[in-house]
């Protein structure tokens, strides 16, 4: 089964950015990118992130590291959600007796 993917170049194109802030993004280790015959290619699954990335990058200023922080703090408080959630499970249980 094959992935689509989309060129950064068609990306950047769309978007009017730079191809170097989505080679940063790659080499922050936040998306993948995909060299296919001297063509890099950006999946279908990482678009959602990207598109989350650019905007922003775009409409907020905010730099890769900025971009990587941020990314690091949402994912944490996803976790603690998660964690929070069980939590509250398990004292159901308890309160239960």
């Amino acid at each position: 089964m094959q992935t689509a993917m989309i060129t950064i170049t068609q990306y950047c194109t769309i978007h009017e950015i730079e191809a170097d802030f989505v080679n940063s993004l790659a080499d922050e280790g936040l998306i993948a990118i995909t060299v296919v015959e001297g063509d890099s290619f950006i999946p279908e699954e990482q678009l959602q992130d990207l598109e989350l990335y650019t905007r922003w990058y775009c409409e907020m200023g905010v730099n890769t590291a900025g971009i990587e922080v941020i990314k690091h703090l949402l994912d944490k408080i996803k976790y603690m959600q998660s964690e929070i959630t069980a939590l509250r499970e398990r004292l159901q249980l308890y309160e239960g007796f």
